[in-house]
Formats: structure tokens, sequence, C-alpha cells
């Protein structure tokens, strides 16, 4: 028994004539005939009486009848949602992201876009840092990652670069340099910074670093901060200045001002990527959805 013989057998019980049930299903009278005695074979009863003027349904048939149906709705069911899994219309997706980049207008438009369009697939963030995302995506537990990329692409994965952001400072309200509006990186030659362990934010670590020390001093770390959202609250308490992406400053906290900093300033790498080998855990049409949403910003 097979979904074509449930399928004929279903179209003469609603036609209860062989004549019109075989136009309806496409195909001849006496192979549907054959068919339908096929299947009674293998169930070992009759499904009809045949009758000059037509058939009726047997009380085996009867009772076959609404559960026939039940399968073949169930096949269509699950075409429909192969389908749709194949369109990236369904499934889930794992997306990791740094706790600074869940800052970025880029990452948050993309996100809320991404569940608008697909809503029927199931989204998970996870929010930890650069070294931790990238491992999890060779380990195949994350299908795509925001973070922040050094300057090369690393192996194995895709990236797609987003526009570099510019980074700021940021000083205790009652700081001397708060009062400009603009700094020189070399006025905080003599500061105690704030800042977070280089395996948070691999690409912000070193362009802070290489900017400093262009600038003609080597920054002295006063406190580290256990992820970059903490340092915030870290230059409130007076702890030191720091600098972050401009994206940051999104963070309103008493007692800090945001500054630009005059060129040569550095700049935040942002990028979206994803394993190389998606396509083979299934999710490479969503992946690809994902980045169609930010290819071109």
């Amino acid at each position: 028994m097979d979904l074509r013989h449930l399928r004929y057998f279903v179209a003469v019980a609603e036609e209860l004539n062989f004549t019109r049930a075989a136009v309806r299903v496409g195909i001849g009278q006496p192979p549907l005939s054959q068919q339908i005695r096929d299947l009674e074979r293998d169930l070992g009863v009759a499904l009809f009486v045949r009758r000059p003027q037509g058939v009726v349904l047997t009380e085996a048939g009867t009772a076959f009848l609404p559960e026939a149906r039940l399968v073949l709705e169930g096949a269509e069911r699950a075409r429909e949602r192969a389908r749709l899994a194949q369109q990236g219309h369904t499934g889930h997706l794992s997306l990791g992201l740094t706790s600074s980049a869940a800052f970025n207008t880029a990452v948050s438009h993309t996100v809320r876009r991404f569940r608008q369009a697909w809503p029927n697939v199931t989204l998970r963030l996870m929010e930890r840092n650069s070294v931790y995302l990238l491992e999890r995506m060779y380990e195949g537990e994350l299908d795509a990652a925001f973070y922040r990329p050094g300057l090369s692409d690393p192996e194995g994965l895709r990236l797609l670069r987003l526009r570099d952001e510019p980074m700021r400072v940021i000083l205790p309200i009652s700081h001397p340099l708060a009062a400009q509006r603009t700094l020189h990186l070399s006025a905080l030659a003599e500061e105690s910074f704030v800042m977070f362990p280089r395996d948070t934010g691999l690409s912000l670590f070193d362009n802070i670093l290489t900017a400093c020390r262009a600038a003609g001093f080597e920054p002295r770390v006063a406190q580290e901060a256990p992820q970059i959202s903490s340092v915030v609250n870290l230059v409130a308490a007076e702890l030191g200045v720091s600098i972050v992406p401009v994206s940051i400053s999104s963070i309103r906290v008493d007692g800090v001002v945001y500054r630009r900093l005059a060129a040569p300033a550095p700049m935040a790498t942002l990028g979206l990527a994803a394993p190389l080998n998606a396509a083979l855990r299934g999710r490479s049409v969503l992946v690809d959805n994902l980045f169609g949403l930010l290819d071109g910003q």
C-alpha cells in the first residue's frame, strides 16, 4: 500500500463511480480498477460493492476512508514543511554575538528584519566573547556570529565585514578632559585605563593598543572589565578612562561622558561570520538569508 493507492481509493469513495474517479486522478478506468483491487488484496478486505450504476462503500471501506484522508493530509503537510524548510522559511538558526556587537544598530536591525521576514524560523541567540564564538562555530554549535574580526579572515569561515565603527573616549564626568569636545589620543598618555581582556574583543583590544602606541605611549591598564559593556560602569566609578566603539555610547550612565577622538583615531571592526560547511548541517539557506540582509550595508 502506498500513497497512490490511498489517493485512488479516496477519489473512488468520493465519486462513487470509477469513470469519474479515473478522470479526476488522470488515469484510465481499467488501471484504476486494478489499483483498487490491489489495495483490497493488500488489506484483505473489500472496500467497495460494485454495481451497474457505480459503487458503494462497504463497512470496511467506510471505516478506512477517514484514516486514508488523514494519511494523505499528513503527507501533504510533510511535503509542504520540507519545501518551506528548503526555502529557508522554517527551521532554527543559532546566532552568536559579542556583547559590544549587540549595541551596534546594524546588528539589531538585522536581527529584527530576520525575525520579521522569517517568523517561523526559531532564532537562538548566544552572547559571548569573540574567541568563544569562533570556537563554537568551528565545533558546529553556532550557525553564524557577529564578532570583531582581525586584519585577516579566519580559516574555514565565510566572513562579511561591516563598516568600521568610530571609537570614542569615555571619561568620568569629573575628569579635567571632560570639558573638551574632541581629544587627541596622546592626551591620555598619563591616564589609567579600564580595559576588557583581549579575548573579549580581539580586534578592539589590538586596535586600541596599536593606536596608543602610534600616539607615543603604552596604555597603563588599571582595571580589567569582564566585558565591554561593564567598562562604562567602571569608568563611572572613576577607576580610569577607556576607549569604546561609538555604539557603546548608547549606554547612558550617570557620571560619564563620551568624547570624540581626533584623527587618526582607532576604528572598531565588525563582521558576520559563518562556517563554510553550513550546507552540510542543512543551514545554508537560513545563513544565506541572514547574510543577504547585511550585504550592501
